[in-house]
């Protein structure tokens, strides 16, 4: 990791310890010599799960986001819970929002959702071979969601006029177009 720019932290003052993110302000010391405030956001990291069916539809959930005050069509995600591997939290949260298997999880990247101030990082999977399961783990009791299945046009005609413009989401997209001949297979 190339640390050419590297801010050196002085202090750190917590401001705020919740249920899912903790921020804080650090003072830090400049590549330059000078020293600047940082507002920063901690996250405990997530998944996301990009559920390709047999016939290469995507699926997705519409839900309420409430930081935006508007419904979010979305890949299914969710949190990592302390001490959990990604591919576990992937296969939880597949089976909680959609009320499915895969038998094929492969893992695809990791992305920085917003560097300039928080370190939550999304790790994303992609979801084959789908089964339904006889008895899925309920939701969360705060969380209410739609599935939909739709296909790459859709999906691309979503993010064209805006229903779709979660990023993890237009990745998942970005994915299936760059991968169409594997996914029809």
């Amino acid at each position: 990791m190339n640390k050419k720019f590297e801010e050196k932290t002085i202090s750190t003052e917590p401001i705020y310890n919740g249920r899912i993110i903790k921020v804080q302000k650090d003072l830090v010391t400049l590549p330059n010599g000078k020293t600047a405030s940082r507002e920063l956001v901690k996250h405990p990291g997530a998944v996301g799960i990009i559920p390709i069916t047999a016939g290469g539809k995507l699926i997705v959930v519409e839900q309420y986001r409430k930081a935006l005050e508007r419904s979010l069509i979305e890949i299914p995600a969710g949190k990592l819970e302390p001490g959990e591997k990604p591919a576990t939290t992937a296969i939880r949260e597949l089976e909680e929002e959609t009320g499915m298997g895969a038998n094929q999880f492969d893992y695809l990247q990791t992305i920085a959702t917003s560097p300039g101030f928080a370190n939550e990082e999304i790790h994303l999977f992609i979801a084959r071979d789908l089964y339904k399961i006889a008895q899925p783990a309920s939701l969360d009791e705060d969380e209410f969601v739609e599935l939909m299945e739709i296909d790459l046009e859709e999906a691309e005609a979503m993010i064209a006029n805006g229903a779709i413009s979660d990023a993890k989401t237009v990745i998942a997209v970005m994915w299936m177009r760059l991968n169409i001949q594997s996914i029809k297979k």
